[in-house]
């Protein structure tokens, strides 16, 4: 469940950025958004490891 509190926090975060990048067009907004999704996939991906493996052992 930590995980997964983790991932809300991240895509909150990523919010002023995502904002600014397409409202505003700033381009650093952008890369910071871009490094942030590629955060969100690798922490996607460990949640869907983490319950592969508790499923498995059920």
């Amino acid at each position: 469940m930590q995980k997964f509190q983790e991932l809300k926090d991240l895509i909150a975060s990523l919010e002023g950025d995502i904002d600014k990048f397409y409202n505003k067009g700033n381009s650093a907004a952008g890369t910071r958004v871009r490094k942030g999704m590629q955060d969100l996939k690798n922490l996607a991906q460990t949640i869907r490891s983490e319950v592969q493996e508790i499923k498995n052992k059920a």
